[in-house]
Order: C-alpha cells, then structure tokens, then sequence
C-alpha cells in the first residue's frame, strides 16, 4: 500500500484534486487551435519555454529567472526562453499567474520570500497546489545602510530603533520575505517588540536600492548578490551578513552571529510548475532544470551572483518545500507578523 504521506503520492492526489479544471484549459486550448501539449521538438525537446518572475525587474528572482532563460538558450537546452514579470503582492500575483496557466512549458522562480507571503497577503493560490521542480540557489543577506549613515555597526542601528521605534524605516523585499523575517528576528532576539518596526517592501530590488540612495530609509536587507556591488563602489555600507560565516563577494563583513545577534538566515530560491501538469511533464521539467544545472555555464552564474549551489530536485525538493512551509508559519507568528 502507498504511503499517503510521500511525496509521489500527495502529488497524485493534487493532480487528481486539480482534474476539472486541467481538463477545461486543455477543451479551452484547443477551441483556440492550440495544444495542451505544449511546443516540442522532433527528440522531444522544450521549443518554447515561458519563465514566470513573480516580481518586477531588478531583484533577486528576476535575476534568477534572466540567468536561467540565458544559459539554457546558450546550452541548448530549450529552443527558446521568454521571462514575464508579474510583480506584486509579494509574488502572489505572479502565483495566481501560474495557477491559471494553460501551457505546460511554464516555470516559475519562487522561493523563501513567497512561502512568506503566501501567508502574509492570505494568497488563495499556494505554493503547496503547484509541482515543485528543483530548488537552484541560496544565499545570505546582507543588512546595508546608506555610505552617510551615523549607523557604524548593528548594535547602532537597533538602539535606534529600540529609542524611535517607527521613526526608523528598513527597507528591502516584500511583505513578509526573507528580508522583512530577519529584521523581525534581529529585533526579537534583541528584545524589542516587531510593533516597533516600521518595514518598507517593495517587489523589485531596484526600488529598495533607490529609496536607500535616496536616503528615503535608515536602512535595507537583501540578498547579497543584490546589494554587493553596491557595498564595493561605497554607495552603501554593509553592517552584517547573515549567514553563519563570512560572505566571500563581501569580505571584512562580519555575520550577526560575531556581533551579538542569534540569528541565521539564507535565502533560497527555486522553480516550480503548474500544479495541473502529468508526471511526464513533470519528469521533463525537472530533467531539463537538472542538465541547467550540471552546465558550466550555470556554475559560472552562480559564482558571478554570489549564490550557493542548493540544488535539491524531485521528492527531496518537495519534502524540503513542505518543512520550510511549516518553519515559516512558524517564524511569522513568533515574531508577529501573522496570528
């Protein structure tokens, strides 16, 4: 008898679950004259594959995604890539994109930033109702304030917060993300109420980095990779990384842990597919995703980015998904950002 809570099987149970409406996106493609099928070549190949970034252009995910549509055209891989950017809603917006999406040529780039707010925004497309393909990357993030600020360590910036309370704006990624967790856990581990943060997210990295320029916030967290060169040409001053050692793209940048703080967080980042597709197409995907993976095109992306290689595929990336979904239910409550 199967066992009703592995992978495989709960799977079977959502495509199942997911049937109904399978069936009338593919009666509905093809009163269009298309297929349900999706492009292929004659060996079986992807022709067209169309790649979600539930965010606007500039973060973390778009870069993700841009990387991934690159090195599979360059590897030949897929005939062709296309990125579309749907953004807000902490990239729920682009969750309820692929929820309704007819092709099953479609990736969507998620990750520890989405789990969060699925929550958060009480998103009624969740991330459990889609097939996950692979966990890609992680990486630390780095907390940076402008090059001008008085803030010379951490300590500085959470006795200000401790004595002004709102009057300290963070900035950095959506409701709800890895960012907006670990100034949460930062202030809770140090003793200060989470009523006490006043938390600007936005859905595309460009926008945090321009408020922080701009000297709109006190200070900003992201992944390192985004803010890194930023912290190089001296536009901002990086206070602390999150991971349990040293970033190597930000060296001299001590981790919160050498500074008093209890706290580590990474973030990682992964696709996922239609929750309606077949355990062929599912096979396809997760094939396609790992030969990406196994390219040296791929680990040179990597170490450009300043990103781990976290690869996880298949049942491994699902049971990883399902503990990192109970874990940030977890960690949203504790520090009172959902009840």
């Amino acid at each position: 008898m199967s066992n009703p809570s592995t992978p495989a099987v709960r799977r079977a149970a959502r495509r199942t679950a997911l049937a109904v409406t399978a069936a009338a996106a593919v009666l509905a493609l093809s009163a269009c004259g298309g297929s349900g099928e999706g492009a292929e070549s004659a060996d079986g190949q992807i022709e067209k594959l169309n790649i979600i970034v539930p965010a606007n252009p500039g973060g973390g995910w778009d870069q993700t995604g841009r990387s991934m549509q690159k090195d599979l055209q360059e590897n030949d891989l897929v005939g062709s890539a296309q990125v579309q950017n749907i953004g807000g809603a902490g990239g729920t917006n682009g969750l309820a994109k692929l929820a309704t999406e007819k092709d099953p040529n479609t990736l969507m780039v998620m990750g520890y930033v989405l789990v969060g707010s699925v929550e958060t925004n009480k998103s009624e497309s969740r991330i459990e109702d889609t097939t996950p393909i692979a966990r890609l990357t992680e990486e630390p993030l780095v907390l940076v304030v402008p090059a001008d600020s008085p803030y010379q360590t951490t300590a500085d910036l959470v006795a200000d917060i401790k004595a002004k309370g709102k009057g300290v704006a963070v900035t950095g990624g959506s409701a709800g993300g890895a960012d907006h967790i670990l100034i949460g856990q930062i202030l809770q581990e140090q003793g200060i109420s989470p009523d006490q943060l006043n938390y600007i997210g936005y859905s595309g990295g460009g926008e945090s980095l321009a408020a922080l320029l701009g000297n709109k916030v006190q200070a900003g967290i992201s992944g390192v990779g985004e803010y890194a060169e930023q912290v190089k040409a001296g536009k901002v001053r990086a206070l602390a990384v999150s991971g349990e050692a040293e970033a190597p793209a930000l060296p001299g940048v001590a981790p919160l842990t050498e500074q008093g703080i209890d706290v580590v967080l990474t973030n990682w980042r992964g696709v996922v597919a239609s929750g309606t597709i077949d355990e062929a197409q599912e096979e396809k995907l997760t094939e396609m995703v790992t030969a990406l993976h196994g390219t040296e095109d791929w680990k040179n992306t990597l170490e450009t980015n300043n990103w781990d290689d976290a690869f996880l595929a298949g049942d491994e990336f699902d049971e990883f998904l399902e503990e990192d979904i109970a874990k940030v239910k977890t960690t949203l409550a504790d520090i009172g950002l959902v009840k």
